[in-house]
């Protein structure tokens, strides 16, 4: 769908207009939403003594906390075309809250596989945040709004290493077990999500001019039917094969990025003699990268598509997931802590810029079913997790071996940019869109910073 009064600026610091508000809200509730899906990854040490885990079983949490994630993206984009993001961002995290603040009761490996399965679902968190920038932004700017609120996003994938320790060790100081420890510490972020989702009820709405509801009734956007939103947005979605390379492309990127997330820090204990907190703080490392390095690649898609227009923003893509893969490989062959570090960091900075340069791509894909391009390459991401999660789960395989064998699979995902091309009419439309964009009034600007009315 076409909507008026998409942002041409990001302005950081202006949170009053409802632009700026869904782009801050956004990012922020991804964040936290990392703190319940991998805050359990930092503590996975004294997890797996407590009930008795072996390398098998803590796989198979792996794979857990990523695989549902798959079905929900798929469904949660057609839901964001159905209800508005607004709504269905709030459900999700309310919704959510109630497995991460339930982790605590479990006290054998099946319960535990079931707690980080369903907490996996609010991974589909960041399908609404790409989903409510690209229906704020416009075309000049949104590559760049896009990877910034899912790379601010994505620290808390690095934030959450850092703080969780933290949050454990406070908890034990005050002489309750380890055991009952990590329990306890789970039940801070169930509380912080809880209170995150009224919020985004209250401070939020759907679009530049209103809520999908009062749009719809004015005749503004199509009505949710058969033949718009929901599993129509889906349908026109998956029949494009464009959309399915993209698919690989994220399992490539992001699906890389949360199975290092869940293994970085126990990767670190178990090979480089640290202990856990310096391990989490190590594996931080990784996450707080997306500060900036995934605004990079929406900026540099950005970039590319102003000089060789939707051509540029592949191109990119293509060159930054070929660098990745071969930092993963790289990183792989480290033994020495301070070198493994810093290919780490190097590592981090190309997957990350993969991932913004890939929703740097997304919203030209179709418009018509923004919600079903969104959830379908989202889920890719999960899907690609799932299937590294097998590579650490096999005994026979030593982490380094399953990070080198992931560094190879990068680079052949890299190849899958080729199929995503444009036909010669819609490369000139996004172009003249593009200039346009460029070129004309700040709508937030031209208001004075006045949120438009719900």
């Amino acid at each position: 769908m076409e909507l008026a009064n998409k942002a041409t600026r990001i302005r950081l610091f202006d949170f009053k207009s409802v632009q700026m508000r869904a782009f801050h809200m956004s990012w922020l509730a991804f964040h936290l939403c990392f703190f319940g899906w991998f805050g359990i990854a930092p503590l996975m040490a004294v997890v797996r003594e407590d009930l008795n885990l072996d390398k098998s079983m803590v796989g198979s949490t792996i794979i857990a906390s990523v695989a549902i994630t798959v079905l929900v993206r798929l469904l949660i984009g057609p839901l964001c075309d159905k209800f508005g993001p607004r709504k269905t961002y709030s459900t999700l995290l309310i919704v959510g809250s109630i497995p991460v603040m339930c982790i605590g009761f479990a006290d054998s490996f099946e319960t535990f596989l079931m707690a980080r399965l369903c907490i996996g679902a609010i991974g589909a968190s960041f399908v609404i945040t790409q989903y409510h920038t690209a229906v704020m932004f416009a075309p000049n700017i949104v590559g760049t709004a896009n990877a910034t609120t899912a790379g601010w996003g994505n620290l808390g994938g690095g934030t959450t290493q850092l703080i969780m320790p933290l949050i454990f060790t406070m908890i034990v100081s005050l002489g309750v077990t380890e055991a009952v420890g990590w329990r306890l510490a789970m039940v801070v972020p169930g509380i912080l999500l809880f209170v995150l989702g009224l919020a985004y009820l209250k401070f939020t709405q759907d679009a530049p001019d209103g809520n999908y509801s009062d749009l719809r009734a004015a005749g503004k956007i199509p009505k949710a039917d058969r033949e718009n939103g929901g599993m129509a947005s889906f349908k026109k979605a998956a029949a494009d094969y464009r959309v399915w390379a993209l698919f690989v492309v994220y399992a490539g990127c992001f699906g890389v990025e949360l199975t290092i997330n869940n293994v970085a820090a126990i990767y670190f204990f178990d090979n480089f003699d640290v202990d856990l907190k310096t391990a989490g703080l190590i594996a931080g490392l990784f996450g707080l990268m997306n500060i900036f390095a995934r605004t990079l690649g929406g900026f540099f898609s950005d970039l590319s598509a102003r000089y060789m227009g939707l051509t540029g923003r592949v191109r990119f893509l293509f060159a930054a997931m070929l660098i990745e893969g071969i930092a993963l490989v790289a990183f792989s062959q480290m033994e020495v802590l301070a070198t493994a570090i810093a290919t780490m960091i190097v590592f981090s900075l190309f997957v990350q810029m993969s991932e913004g340069a890939t929703f740097g791509l997304v919203p030209f894909m179709n418009k018509k079913a923004l919600g079903g391009v969104n959830g379908i390459v989202g889920a890719g991401g999960n899907a690609g997790a799932v299937l590294a999660g097998f590579l650490f789960k096999a005994e026979s395989l030593s982490y380094a071996q399953g990070l080198m064998f992931l560094g190879f699979a990068v680079m052949v995902c890299s190849l899958f940019t080729f199929f995503v091309r444009f036909s010669p009419e819609v490369l000139a439309e996004e172009k003249a869109a593009f200039d346009t964009a460029s070129s004309g009034d700040d709508p937030i600007k031209a208001r004075g910073g006045k949120p438009e009315p719900a």
